[in-house]
């Protein structure tokens, strides 16, 4: 579905299947209404209703699981910055002739994220895994040389709710639904647009508002939904919640 995104001719190739289907369904009605003038709308309410109402719960539903997780992608970010943040203010409790190697290794570590983000990143590159167990391993064996457990009970769990939220954002980028939802809203749009061009049929002109209002609204939602599923290749973008995590860096000085 990603090709939907960054792709014009995807989106006028189900413009044009749907402009299609729904001449197909036009001319199936005019002939059907030739050879049975009384009985060819008989029955075709119910069936219409239901692939309709289908299509609009089919809809609903995609849109609101897209939104959900669109939300809970920006939460992440949110969640993440702050809790590197969090991580390089207890650094303050590292002895003194350690706190720099630290910073220094956070600091790269949120360069790290930010290209990993930045590239949408499904899984944590080589480098994010090394560096997180370069910052692991320093902390560890500042909590284990300290005099007190300061370290051990402040500094370890913020460290550690870092790397568990940079794992979360992972999981969060390749959380979508199956592809044979999105293939069965595929096949839907084109059902109702051969139903819609069925019901078309009883005029002796084609309606090229009601046409292009349906073929138009319907492709808009789908684009939308996808759009919002995949917040980081359309035109809906999660990008900009990024500043967050970039302005967090600029103050790691």
């Amino acid at each position: 579905m990603t090709l939907f995104l960054g792709s014009g001719g995807s989106i006028l190739a189900l413009f044009l299947a749907m402009l299609l289907s729904l001449e197909l369904g036009r001319r199936i009605g005019v002939r059907r209404r030739c050879e049975d003038p009384a009985g060819a709308d008989k029955g075709t309410g119910a069936i219409e209703s239901a692939v309709f109402g289908l299509m609009g719960l089919l809809v609903a539903f995609t849109f609101g699981g897209a939104l959900g997780r669109f939300d809970h992608r920006r939460d992440l970010i949110l969640e993440e910055t702050n809790a590197i943040g969090t991580a390089w203010l207890r650094l303050d409790l590292v002895p003194a002739e350690n706190r720099a190697a630290l910073r220094a290794d956070l600091r790269r570590y949120v360069d790290l994220r930010l290209a990993d983000t930045h590239a949408a990143a499904t899984t944590a590159s080589a480098e994010v895994t090394a560096q997180q167990q370069k910052i692991w391993a320093q902390v560890a064996a500042a909590a284990r040389n300290a005099a007190d457990n300061r370290i051990a009970t402040v500094l370890l769990p913020a460290v550690n709710a870092m790397f568990d939220l940079a794992g979360t954002r992972y999981l969060a980028v390749q959380s979508h639904p199956p592809g044979s939802v999105y293939a069965l809203l595929l096949v839907l749009a084109l059902l109702c647009s051969l139903l819609a061009g069925y019901g078309l049929a009883g005029g002796k002109r084609r309606s090229w508002l009601h046409i292009l209002c349906f073929t138009g609204s319907l492709l808009m939602a789908i684009y939308v939904i996808v759009d919002t599923e995949f917040p980081r290749q359309g035109l809906i973008r999660v990008d900009r919640f990024d500043q967050l995590l970039v302005d967090l860096r600029d103050a790691m000085k």
